[in-house]
C-alpha cells in the first residue's frame, strides 16, 4: 500500500482522500517512509520534519471525519525549496552561513499551503542561495539525479525536482530565477513552472535577484502543477511586486484538451546545433503531436536572445550583490571572529562573509560589485538593462505571430556530477532557453518530451505575460499525446532506484 500511495498522483491523491479511500495520515507516513528509503542515495532532503507533517495530516483527519468541506489539495503533501522560509524549520539556503537558522515567521506560500491542509514534509536541496544549475553547490553536499545517481538533477532546485522524481513528494515548491525550476524538471522528467512574474507571492522567500525571482510548482504531471499553482497563487499585498487578483482557470486549462486552431511559435535561436541531437529530435516529434492535434506551427525569430545570457549574468550578480549584503555575521546566522587583531565589525563581517558562502556565491558577489561600480554601472549594469529590453521586445513582436512559444528546455541531458564545476561558463550555458522568460517575466513550462540515451528531455512552454492559462493549456494536450503515444509516463521508464513504483504509474 506504501508504494502504492507514492506512485499517486496528486490529483489522485485528491480524489482518494476526499471519497474516503485513503487517510491524510496514510499518506504522508508512505512518504515519510519513502523519504527515510531512498534520500539516503539522492540527498534531496536537508530536513525532515516528520512530526509536523503527521501533525497536519491528522488534523486533515478529524476535519474531514468532521465533514468539513476542505481545500482540493487537503492531506496531499508536499516539499519545499529550502529558501522559503517556514516558522520553526530550519531554513538555510543551502549555505553554511544560514545553518541552524530557525525564522520566527511563515512566507505567504507557506501560509497558503498550511490553510489548504498539506502536510509539509521538509526542505529540499538547492545550490547555495540557488546560484546553480547543478545542485553541485550546496554547502551539505549534492542532490543525485534519480535516473543515474551518478549525474546531476539540475539546479538550483535539484532537491525538489529530485524529490518529486523520485516519489518522495508528489508536489514540491522550487523558485526559479533563470531556470532553477524548468532545467531540473528537464533533467529529472518532472514539470516544472515558472509563473508570470508577481503571480505568486516572494514574501518570506529568501532574494537571490528580486526583479528575476519566481516561486513555482514542481509535480509530476501538467494538471498537479496547475492544483498548486492555483493553491499558492495569487495578490498578496506584502509583495510590492504582487499582481492583483486570484491565480484562476489553471486547472480547467490543463484539462481542457484541444488546441486546434492555436498557432505555435518555434523560437528559431533556440533550436540550433548548439543543442544535442537527441534533444532536437525529440522536440520535433512533440511538435508534429500538436500539429496532429490541430494547431498550426510557425517560426519566429528572437534575435535579441543572443544576448540574454551575458545580460543576465550581470543583472543577476548586481542584484545579488545588493541581496546578500545583509549576511553581515551581526544579525542573524553565521557568526565568525576574526582569530588575530581587533573585532570591529568590519572584520567580522569580512571574517563571516569569506568562511560562511560557498565558491560561486562568492564569484557572483564580486562579479556584481564590479558591475555596480561608479566607473562599470553604465557599461555593464546599464547595458545588461538595455538588453533586457530589446529581449522583452522580441517577446512581444514573437507573441503577435503566436499563441504560444516553444523551445527545448535544456540544450542536452542531465550532465555528470563534477562535470562542469571546474568550467562556471559551461555550466551558465545550461540555462541559454529559460533565461529569456525570467528577463522578461513571462510564464514559462518545462514539460517532458521523451529520453535521449535513456535520459529525459525536456520541452519548454512560453506564454504572455498573465496568460499562464494558455501555457497549461498547452502544456496538458501534448503532456496526454505523449503519455498515450508511449503507451505509460515517462517515469515509469526511470530505472533502479524507482522499482517497486514502476508497476502502479
Amino acid at each position: 500500500m506504501s508504494t502504492e500511495l507514492t506512485a499517486m498522483t496528486a490529483a489522485q491523491l485528491a480524489t482518494s482522500l476526499q471519497s474516503g479511500e485513503i487517510s491524510a495520515r496514510e499518506v504522508t507516513q508512505a512518504h515519510l517512509d519513502r523519504i527515510a528509503s531512498v534520500d539516503p542515495q539522492l540527498n534531496a532532503y536537508l530536513h525532515v520534519d516528520a512530526e509536523g507533517a503527521l501533525a497536519t495530516a491528522a488534523a486533515v483527519d478529524e476535519r474531514r471525519a468532521r465533514k468539513e468541506e476542505l481545500p482540493p489539495l487537503a492531506g496531499v503533501p508536499i516539499a519545499l525549496k529550502d529558501v522559503v522560509v517556514t516558522k520553526g524549520i530550519p531554513t538555510t539556503a543551502a549555505s553554511k552561513i544560514l545553518e541552524g537558522w530557525i525564522p520566527p515567521y511563515d512566507a505567504t506560500v507557506v501560509e497558503r499551503i498550511q490553510a489548504a491542509g498539506m502536510p509539509i514534509l521538509g526542505k529540499t536541496n538547492l545550490d547555495e542561495f540557488a546560484m546553480g544549475a547543478s545542485t553541485e553547490y550546496s554547502a551539505f553536499g549534492p542532490t543525485r539525479n534519480p535516473w543515474d545517481p551518478e549525474r546531476t538533477p539540475g539546479g538550483s532546485g535539484g532537491g525538489s525536482a529530485a524529490a518529486v522524481a523520485a516519489f518522495t513528494a508528489p508536489l514540491a515548491i522550487g523558485t526559479d530565477t533563470g531556470g532553477s525550476i524548468r532545467q531540473p524538471a528537464a533533467f529529472t522528467g518532472s514539470v516544472g513552472v515558472k509563473p508570470t512574474y508577481g503571480s505568486i507571492s516572494r514574501y518570506g522567500v529568501i532574494a537571490l535577484a528580486s526583479s528575476l525571482d519566481h516561486v513555482g510548482p514542481a509535480a509530476r504531471t501538467v494538471v498537479d502543477a496547475a492544483m498548486l499553482h492555483e493553491t499558492v497563487g495569487g495578490h498578496d499585498p506584502r509583495d510590492a511586486t504582487s499582481l492583483p487578483g486570484p491565480a484562476q482557470g489553471l486547472l480547467a486549462a490543463a484539462e481542457a484538451g484541444d488546441v486546434s486552431g492555436m498557432r505555435i511559435g518555434v523560437i528559431s535561436e533556440l533550436r540550433s546545433d548548439a543543442y544535442d541531437e537527441g534533444v532536437r529530435r525529440s522536440f520535433t516529434a512533440a511538435l508534429e503531436l500538436l500539429r496532429d492535434a490541430g494547431a498550426e506551427i510557425v517560426e519566429v525569430s528572437c534575435p535579441n536572445f543572443t544576448y540574454a545570457l551575458a545580460a543576465y549574468y550581470l543583472i543577476l550578480p548586481a542584484e545579488a550583490s545588493s541581496n546578500l549584503a545583509r549576511y553581515d555575521g551581526l544579525r542573524f546566522g553565521l557568526r565568525v571572529e576574526p582569530e588575530e587583531g581587533p573585532v570591529t565589525a568590519e572584520r567580522v563581517m569580512a571574517a563571516t562573509r569569506g568562511a560562511g558562502f560557498g565558491p560561486e556565491v562568492k564569484r557572483r558577489i564580486i562579479l556584481g560589485t564590479y558591475a555596480l561600480s561608479a566607473g562599470s554601472y553604465d557599461a555593464y549594469y546599464g547595458n545588461a538593462m538595455r538588453a533586457r529590453t530589446l529581449i522583452q521586445q522580441d517577446f512581444a513582436a514573437a507573441f503577435a505571430k503566436a499563441d504560444v512559444l516553444l523551445s527545448p528546455t535544456t540544450p542536452s541531458t542531465a550532465f555528470a556530477l563534477g562535470e562542469r564545476v571546474a568550467d562556471p561558463m559551461s555550466m551558465y550555458i545550461t540555462d541559454i532557453a529559460t533565461i529569456p522568460a525570467n528577463l522578461a517575466g513571462i510564464p514559462a513550462m518545462s514539460l517532458p518530451s521523451g529520453l535521449s540515451d535513456g535520459l529525459p528531455v525536456g520541452l519548454q512552454v512560453l506564454a504572455p505575460q498573465r496568460e499562464d492559462a494558455r501555457m497549461y493549456r498547452v502544456g496538458g494536450v501534448l503532456e496526454r499525446a505523449l503519455d498515450e503515444q508511449r503507451g505509460h509516463t515517462l517515469l515509469s521508464e526511470a530505472p533502479s532506484l524507482l522499482v517497486g513504483t514502476e508497476d502502479k504509474r
